[in-house]
């Protein structure tokens, strides 16, 4: 396993990005508003140039696999993440969230990414350290997870049926009104979560979620864990800018599911035959990076036009994330909570 950054560098880098971070988190608490395209636009544009600057000094500094390493595992996450704003979306639509109190929920939805990205950064490079066959589970659950997006045919569960949320709706006291962005308010002298608590629930089990597939995806690109934790945080850098930037192309992107089960799919058997490699048998192919950077942006590329094409043509195959499970854990919160006021 290489680990070539001294300590330092890893504090400097944790703390720069901690600090982006928490900067994004207080300015979304302190000023909630409904965010307009070309406000999102403009920092989704600058958070992007950082992480191709960035990229840029990885290929100067520990050369050019390293560079294409970076910006192959970068442009795979943040493909993965914006499939993960698809069921942001979902979950913001069912809990019916006000606009005002979106990017707050974001921010703290992708602090809680990275945090738990980089706990599973550390447990697979320990693992990947000392047994070189864990590449053969990570390579078999990037082709699970592969099959899943392709039979889903692109689409999502209703949040408001996750078991988590259901225990909390059930044991937890709940107010059915969000209470100007407050997790928690007191009624009649009793305390009350509101449904904002509820939604930061499903946002978190859904990190949970998209950071088992991830993490192994783009250890099949590289093995250097400075790279997979970097390439992870630019990739969540910007999501919620994102997410509000894309509002209606979201609805577009009908094939990206078909897309990224393709690009998994590919780096799944490039973590097997890697694995097999490394474990004696030494006939079996290795797929170099740059043709793994190829693959990703060709895949992405053709999904990305395809869709657009497409709903341009067939406008009624735009789908609508959240659209029918929109309101029904509200109701289940009242349904559940009869004497809670919701003025």
């Amino acid at each position: 396993m290489n680990m070539e950054e001294p300590l330092w560098v890893w504090v400097v880098t944790i703390l720069a990005f901690f600090a982006v971070y928490t900067a994004e988190f207080i300015y979304a608490k302190r000023h909630p508003h409904v965010v307009q395209f070309r406000e999102a636009a403009k920092w989704v544009v600058v958070y992007i140039a950082a992480a191709i600057l960035f990229g840029i000094g990885i290929w100067t500094i520990k050369g050019q696999d390293a560079g294409i390493e970076f910006f192959a595992g970068w442009i795979t996450e943040y493909s993965l993440s914006v499939d993960n704003l698809f069921v942001f979306v979902i979950i913001l639509s069912a809990f019916a969230v006000p606009a005002i109190y979106q990017q707050e929920v974001l921010q703290v939805g992708i602090i809680g990414a990275l945090v738990l990205r980089f706990l599973f950064i550390i447990v697979g490079a320990a693992a990947i350290a000392k047994f070189s066959w864990v590449f053969f589970i990570f390579g078999a659950f990037l082709l699970y997870t592969a099959y899943k997006l392709a039979s889903k045919h692109g689409t999502e569960s209703d949040p408001s049926q996750n078991k988590v949320l259901k225990l909390a709706e059930k044991y937890l006291p709940v107010t059915p009104k969000y209470h100007e962005g407050a997790f928690r308010v007191t009624i009649d002298g009793k305390k009350y979560f509101t449904p904002l608590f509820i939604v930061m629930i499903a946002i978190f089990t859904t990190d949970i979620l998209f950071a088992l597939d991830s993490i192994p995806a783009i250890f099949g690109l590289t093995d250097d864990p400075y790279i997979v934790f970097t390439a992870n945080a630019f990739a969540l850098m910007g999501l919620r800018q994102l997410y509000f930037m894309l509002d209606g192309l979201l609805d577009r992107l009908i094939y990206l599911s078909y897309g990224l089960s393709v690009i998994l799919g590919f780096i799944g058997v490039k973590l097997i035959l890697h694995a097999a490699h490394e474990n004696g048998f030494k006939s079996a192919p290795e797929i170099s990076t740059p043709v793994s950077l190829a693959v990703i942006v060709g895949v992405l590329a053709i999904t990305v036009y395809a869709s657009l094409r497409q709903t341009k043509l067939h406008p009624e195959l735009a789908h609508k994330p959240g659209q029918k499970a929109a309101g029904t854990a509200i109701a289940d919160i009242k349904r559940d909570h009869p004497g809670v006021e919701e003025a």
